[in-house]
């Protein structure tokens, strides 16, 4: 709360009090300068785009600074732009919280009709499909979403663990690096590189 000038009961006394005595006892206020028209207008600043927020995580100092900067893309990721299909995907969600994974590919079937350039529609039946163990659909998703959006850095961990799953190392390093490249400090991903590298580029002799 703002703090008044004067104590209440100061300017109860005031308000009774005649002009002259009010006005020998209140300070006098100018009046705020007209703004000058030659003076120069502020130029709005610009909204931060996607685009500048992965060259902010590409670039982190820190781990928490890139920790920082993931949430705010993935909170961009996650716009749909539709009140229903947020709510569908909201329902999808609660749906793989109570393990209940078929309802939740369905839901989700019904996102992706609705809006099938949303790439996180595609990621998040992915994990449906790989909580179900149907590793060819959860893939198959995956490759949709990078193709919608290539930056995903979920996507390209998730597709590198399908991948170590299958025992297809190579793929699974380049799904690595390509995550790597996008989120330098994404956590665990350059130990997987260099436990990977050795058996997928050949050891130094």
């Amino acid at each position: 709360m703002r703090r008044l000038p004067l104590p209440i009961c100061m300017m109860a006394g005031l308000l009774g009090a005649p002009a002259f005595v009010v006005s020998a006892i209140l300070p006098v206020v100018a009046a705020p300068d007209a703004p000058r028209k030659d003076a120069p207008k502020e130029t709005p600043r610009a909204p931060v785009t996607l685009d500048d927020l992965y060259a902010r995580l590409k670039g982190a100092k820190d781990d928490a600074e890139a920790r920082g900067v993931a949430q705010l893309i993935e909170r961009r990721l996650d716009r749909s732009g539709s009140d229903t299909v947020d709510l569908l995907a909201s329902r999808a969600a609660e749906a793989m919280q109570a393990k209940d994974y078929p309802l939740a590919v369905e839901l989700l079937d019904r996102v992706t009709v609705l809006e099938p350039g949303w790439a996180e529609g595609w990621s998040r039946r992915a994990t449906a499909f790989y909580l179900l163990e149907d590793q060819a659909s959860a893939l198959a998703d995956l490759h949709k979403t990078l193709t919608l959006e290539p930056r995903h850095f979920e996507a390209w961990a998730a597709l590198a663990h399908i991948y170590m799953a299958s025992d297809d190392k190579a793929r699974a390093l380049a799904a690595f690096r390509r995550a790597e490249a996008i989120y330098p400090r994404m956590g665990k991903v350059h130990e997987a590189i260099e436990r990977l590298a050795p058996d997928v580029d050949g050891r130094d002799l």
